[in-house]
């Protein structure tokens, strides 16, 4: 019977293409500019159509006439605030004063996330498509020896209070970060001012992975306010004290407890103290900067607050962009309102975390019975739509990067995953696992599996992440319950031990693997390691056993950056990943794709979708920043 419904709807189908190829086609095109005004005009376009003859589908491109609808340019509302000040409306969350402050480097500073680029630039950004590098707070780079990495930086620069830019800002900088245990200290021996527009990084040894680090993931900073600690970081290394000294840790202390009464900026933007609310801020430009004449727009208005906050300011058109993570319902909203959606790649996403205190979290097959019971299609439609992907390779790093990385031969033998319940079944029973009268598994030791699952409740794609996966762990027989914790403190929680499973990240916005490993490895763990938690986090030992044999996990993800010679760090990374592929330390659900509204009411110039700008995601290399900076982002004409 199955079997002939189904070639009775064969059948349909093909006779509807035929009816399809004879009659009138009336083809609807939204392509969003603006506020809006709906023209409809006739057009030559060649369709493929599928017709039977002789017996056989035969597929024909023939020419029609179709109607199109577009959506055209009809500026309503202009690019200013109607006294001829342009502004550029965004939206990122903050803390407000009194518990904010503008200590950038420390936790509730004011910096705006990936704004803050535009304020405290690095030396550089990376354009991913490209492979080369935007000058940013330095002019140019080369490699003086194969140990010292050479920037130049702009002469004449000078900070908004005035005080000159030179090499001495850029050195402060990364003693501050050295004081904070950042992790380019473990490629480098010290960073030199040549004179006052050059600076030398000093490697311990050969790198690829230097450049990243000191050209990009650092934002510079002003001696001005700075100096002073970066000195006494250089007077407890002369001294031979380090982080385990009592000196530095007194000194770390009163540096995370510093407030300068200001953001003494180098970049075009800088924060108007007497605007800031809890609700919204603006950035003034900042004629001063040598980057003033980079950007096109006099102001930037920041809106404060998580998804449910900012999206009515979106559907109101008040917002030109955000970044978080909205719901399919609400994105189909924007949709249906004329905004439009950008996608770009972040290389991350949301992963499941687990307790590795907690039996029988700590078991590899348990874990990856788990990945086998969740279906990530399912949950990354449910989250973010188009743009929730499921990782297929499953190696700790997004697809795209490993794909680059591994070797054929790795790839054919990692695990995907795919869901298949009777398989995770399979597994749990191997290891001893029975289901009690409801249905619901029991471990080896006979305790019933009724587990609690957390993630930042403001997050509206990790909530319905998680909301999804408890749902899907609970029907396969493993009860689980959400709980949504303030964004703030859930990370701070995660750290600290205190949950059972957790939706956390996992990757890294960077072409490089080594910077994937380390967040998987060490950002949640306290268990060894560069872990970067205050608590023992999923405290999981990165000495493990795997089918390669025993591997420290830790000094690999090191090795994997090591070194100038990136075949021999390859190696490396295909051995990381496949152990990684085999553990799974976290679940990886989804890579998230921005889906970024832009309403194009006040700013007019983003590129057209599948431009190679949008491969530096949203966070990453934020394409937004580069926009702005580059001056393709313009005010819509008023």
């Amino acid at each position: 019977m199955k079997r002939n419904k189904f070639y009775l709807l064969a059948y349909a189908l093909v006779v509807s293409l035929i009816l399809a190829a004879c009659q009138p086609q009336v083809v609807e095109v939204t392509r969003v500019v603006t506020e809006t005004q709906v023209e409809t005009v006739t057009e030559e376009v060649q369709v493929e159509v599928t017709r039977i003859v002789e017996g056989e589908s035969v597929v024909e491109t023939i020419t029609e006439q179709v109607e199109v609808t577009r959506v055209v340019e009809v500026p309503v509302e202009g690019g200013g605030d109607g006294d001829g000040v342009s502004e550029f409306h965004a939206a990122w969350p903050y803390t407000p004063p009194p518990a904010g402050h503008y200590n950038s480097f420390v936790t509730d500073a004011i910096n705006l996330g990936i704004y803050h680029h535009i304020m405290q630039p690095p030396l550089f950004f990376y354009l991913w498509d490209d492979q080369d590098w935007m000058p940013l707070a330095g002019e140019s780079w080369d490699w003086a020896d194969e140990t010292t990495l050479r920037v130049l930086l702009p002469e004449g620069a000078v900070w908004s209070d005035g005080s000159d830019y030179t090499a001495q800002d850029v050195v402060d900088t990364f003693y501050i970060r050295l004081l904070l245990s950042s992790s380019e200290w473990d490629f480098i021996s010290d960073v030199v001012a040549v004179d006052d527009y050059t600076v030398d990084f000093l490697l311990l040894e050969p790198s690829t992975t230097v450049p990243r680090r000191v050209l990009r993931e650092a934002n510079i900073r002003p001696s001005s306010t700075y100096g002073e600690y970066a000195q006494r970081v250089r007077d407890l290394v002369a001294e031979g004290l380090d982080s385990e000294s009592d000196e530095w840790t007194a000194l770390l202390q009163e540096f995370n407890e510093f407030r300068p009464d200001d953001m003494v900026v180098l970049g075009p933007y800088k924060i108007d103290q007497s605007s800031v609310t809890e609700s919204q801020m603006v950035l003034n430009k900042n004629e001063t900067s040598f980057m003033a004449d980079w950007v096109n727009f006099d102001r930037i208005v920041n809106f404060n607050g998580e998804t449910p906050d900012v999206t009515p300011l979106v559907l109101a058109r008040q917002i030109d962009y955000a970044t978080h993570g909205f719901p399919p319902a609400t994105e189909s909203q924007f949709i249906s309102d004329g905004t439009r959606i950008i996608r770009g790649p972040l290389y991350t996403g949301p992963a499941l975390y687990f307790n590795m205190d907690i039996h029988p979290f700590e078991v590899p097959e348990f874990r990856q019975a788990l990945a086998y019971a969740i279906d990530r299609d399912e949950n990354g439609f449910v989250s973010l739509a188009d743009s929730g992907r499921r990782q297929v390779l499953m190696t700790g790093m997004a697809d795209s990067v490993a794909e680059s990385w591994l070797t054929d031969e790795t790839k054919a033998a990692l695990n995907h995953y795919d869901y298949d319940p009777a398989v995770a079944e399979e597994i749990l029973t191997g290891l001893g696992f029975t289901r009690d009268g409801d249905g619901v598994w029991l471990d080896d030791t006979g305790a019933r599996m009724e587990f609690e699952l957390t993630a930042p409740a403001e997050f509206a794609d990790w909530s319905a992440a998680a909301e999804n996966t408890a749902e899907q762990l609970t029907d396969f027989g493993i009860a689980t319950t959400f709980r949504g914790v303030n964004f703030q403190q859930h990370p701070v929680d995660v750290r600290a031990g205190e949950f059972e499973m957790a939706i956390r990240d996992w990757g890294a916005a960077n072409p490089h693997p080594s910077f994937a490993f380390r967040t998987d490895f060490t950002s949640y763990n306290g268990a060894g390691g560069e872990a970067t938690t205050a608590g023992a986090g999923m405290n999981w030992p990165l000495v493990q056993q795997t089918s390669q044999g025993e591997l420290d996990l830790d000094a690999l993800t090191t090795q994997s950056g090591q070194g100038g010679d990136e075949e021999a760090q390859r190696e490396v990374v295909n051995a990381v990943a496949l152990a990684y592929n085999e553990l799974l330390p976290q679940i990886p659900l989804w890579e998230r794709y921005g889906n970024n509204p832009v309403p194009q009411v006040r700013v007019t110039g983003w590129p057209v979708d599948g431009d190679p700008i949008y491969n530096n995601g949203p966070y990453g290399d934020p394409f937004v920043v580069v926009l702005l900076l580059n001056g393709t982002l313009q005010p819509a004409p008023q």
